[in-house]
């Protein structure tokens, strides 16, 4: 049953990374409205253009970039590129939308929320079109698979970490409002990201 099914087109991939990545934009635009952050490489990357002043873009690339080596290594070029592609398209529009959109009020829990449901919908797009936002993700497969330890709780180890810097550049409240965000984003792909159900190659 694997075999008989196609492969997305070209035209079809540029789509899904061009509409996966504008959605997480749009949410990581929300979280700066709010001052939330979220976890992952994008949370840190929230984090660090707080406390520097720097751009979100130019910083979740730059953490982006050792990850392409293990990736290249464990899920071959096809997804490394489609990766690079999606880093690199997220990395531009961050700096882009601000231009073109912002927001004058957002209410903290209700920008997390939003926010999670975008960025939920936006990775579900890069994840069906073979690409990801790279870095944690990878390691936490690579750790699972050389250590034994769970990908999972790989994960959650980097998020909980990523809050606790957080902690010390946003308020303990923003920061609660922020786990609500990033607890609807891994609700989101848990229940909708399976094999089982959806393969694309």
């Amino acid at each position: 049953m694997q075999d008989s099914v196609a492969r997305h087109s070209l035209i079809e991939d540029v789509q899904g990374l061009f509409v996966g990545t504008l959605l997480v934009a749009l949410s990581v635009q929300l979280l700066k409205s709010a001052d939330l952050v979220t976890g992952q490489i994008a949370g840190l990357s929230l984090v660090a253009s707080y406390a520097s002043g720097i751009g979100f873009g130019p910083i979740f690339f730059a953490l982006n970039l050792p990850f392409y080596v293990l990736a290249l290594r464990r899920l071959g070029w096809r997804f490394t590129l489609k990766t690079f592609a999606a880093v690199a398209l997220l990395s531009l529009f961050t700096e882009v939308v601000p231009h073109f959109l912002s927001f004058e009020t957002v209410h903290p829990l209700a920008g997390s929320i939003l926010a999670g449901v975008t960025a939920g919908a936006g990775l579900l797009a890069l994840f069906r079109h073979g690409a990801s936002l790279g870095g944690v993700g990878i390691v936490a497969l690579w750790v699972q698979d050389t250590r034994g330890i769970s990908a999972g709780w790989v994960q959650l180890g980097f998020d909980a970490a990523v809050f606790a810097l957080a902690l010390g550049v946003i308020a303990p409240l923003t920061v609660f409002h922020s786990l609500v965000g990033a607890a609807v984003l891994n609700i989101i792909i848990a229940t909708n990201h399976r094999r089982d159900r959806y393969i694309a190659r």
